[in-house]
């Protein structure tokens, strides 16, 4: 195995959009040569740009469904509102199921090939779910379209090309697309509904799969070689241990919980807002204020969480606000104003806790566990989807409107349980360092050298990555000394 050439990449602050995390890179306070963080090479912001556009393309397209189809089920032979909420959950279980295999998959096979695949599954479910005459057939089409789950696999490859120093940047790209995706589609779903209905957003959505090819045929450099990324994807050897770690669990509960809520209020939101006086074409009148709203009203959240040392605080706080604004939906689901000013907290938990939970599972997770730790995270969070349109449905089609809010609430009130208990993780951040080829029997060696350097907690030798995979103090690391250390000086 020839070396590998890494340059150095740390961690530290960190602001993370549903499940991808932004990372800023701590560089060498030794190396003066290194005083600016180095730019992304042209094939850098290719790859970033098109995998990012990829990622939000097939986000849209699912996301677009979830303020309309509630509105427009009833025309759907055998529509009954349990099937309308597993229509708008069943991705959420493939999508779970299969976003760790179709990851390893593409460490086998490559990661292009996977996410052709999975693009095509995407398409044929929309196609599927674009032709149906029955709530049956939709459900098909939505579980297809989950089963392409190429998360893994863009993420994968996002890794091969980029290098460590940049890498941060490129996912970030991806995060920030998926977080606006999101946001686009509340605001074009209503809009889009009125004027092609379902259907007509079921067939856009199978374009996007066909446009996400053409921009990985075209845009996306392929790499010259992959290689597992620890930082970047799941380990199928890591994955018992991230499953016995009861912080990363507690984590994993929150967002899993937070998707339930979030998916079940879409199994009722739009009729309540109907039965509020807003024509659904109008609905975009009340998502866009509040998501714009949403998005600055979590800042002051997130500097207290990151910054302030108030994690514990702000997770229980923002239980106790989720509680508050779903029991606020049942009382006030006729009142228009009532609805915006539930939907305006709902939106700032949602977004705030999109960003911190990934950020302490990053904190939490073990040197060189990172990238298992989030594969269990993300498929947690889309097996909670696919049970909020579940127990939404149900609860709609047994007790009505208002039950799936009180559904949601009692989820919130399980999510400040684990919140309460969760321990706060201390402030170490990830870092890799470069070591190049060495031989077995230098690698006891080697990580002894490194964890006695001052700052550094914890140390993984990934041979195959020609890196050391470090959880590190970044207010006591002696950078020169574990530049030394990892050289043998």
């Amino acid at each position: 195995m020839s070396p590998r050439p890494v340059p150095r990449a740390g961690c530290g602050h960190r602001h993370p959009d549903l499940s991808i995390h932004i990372e800023v890179p701590k560089l060498s306070q030794s190396d003066p040569g290194h005083s600016a963080i180095p730019p992304l090479s042209s094939q850098e912001r290719r790859a970033a740009a098109g995998l990012a556009s990829i990622f939000a393309l097939r986000m849209l397209g699912l996301f677009m469904i979830l303020p309309v189809f509630a509105l427009y089920a009833h025309d759907l032979a055998g529509a009954t509102p349990l099937l309308v909420g597993l229509a708008i959950g069943a991705y959420g279980l493939t999508q779970a199921l299969l976003q760790i295999p179709f990851g390893l998959l593409s460490d086998r096979i490559g990661r292009k090939p996977v996410i052709y695949v999975g693009l095509v599954l995407f398409a044929l479910g929309s196609v599927i779910a674009a032709t149906a005459g029955s709530i049956h057939w939709v459900i098909v089409g939505r579980a297809l379209q989950g089963s392409g789950a190429v998360a893994a696999a863009i993420t994968a490859l996002t890794a091969d090309l980029t290098r460590e120093s940049v890498r941060t940047r490129a996912m970030a790209a991806i995060g920030i697309s998926v977080a606006l995706s999101f946001a686009a589609a509340l605001v074009l779903g209503p809009v889009l509904g009125e004027l092609i209905g379902v259907s007509g957003i079921f067939w856009l959505t199978g374009g996007f799969a066909l446009l996400g090819m053409a921009l990985l045929a075209w845009v996306v450099p392929s790499p010259s070689s992959s290689a597992t990324h620890r930082d970047a994807q799941p380990v199928l050897g890591q994955i018992g241990g991230v499953l016995r770690n009861g912080s990363l669990l507690r984590l994993d509960a929150g967002i899993f919980l937070l998707h339930l809520t979030m998916v079940s209020l879409f199994v009722v939101l739009p009729l309540s807002l109907i039965d509020a006086g807003l024509p659904a074409a109008r609905h975009w009148l009340v998502y866009l204020p509040v998501v714009l709203a949403a998005i600055v009203l979590m800042v002051p959240f997130i500097i207290a969480a990151e910054r302030g040392g108030q994690v514990r605080i702000v997770l229980v706080g923002s239980a106790a606000a989720l509680i508050a604004a779903l029991l606020g939906f049942a009382l006030l689901h006729t009142s228009l104003w009532g609805l915006a000013l539930m939907l305006t907290v709902m939106f700032t938990v949602f977004n705030l806790l999109e960003a911190v939970l990934p950020s302490l599972v990053s904190k939490v997770a073990g040197a060189g566990a990172k990238g298992t730790a989030m594969g269990v995270f993300s498929s947690s969070q889309f097996i909670g989807a696919f049970l909020g349109g579940v127990l939404g449905g149900l609860a709609h089609e047994r007790f009505g409107p208002e039950a799936v809010y009180l559904v949601g609430a009692g989820a919130a009130t399980l999510w400040l349980l684990v919140a309460a208990t969760l321990r706060t993780p201390g402030q170490l951040a990830a870092h890799m360092l470069p070591v190049g080829e060495l031989p077995a029997a230098a690698l006891p060696g080697l990580r002894e050298r490194l964890l006695a350097v001052p700052g550094v907690e914890e140390a993984v030798i990934a041979v195959d990555e020609g890196v050391a995979h470090l959880k590190v103090d970044n207010g006591r690391v002696d950078w020169a000394r574990l530049d030394a250390a990892a050289t043998g000086a």
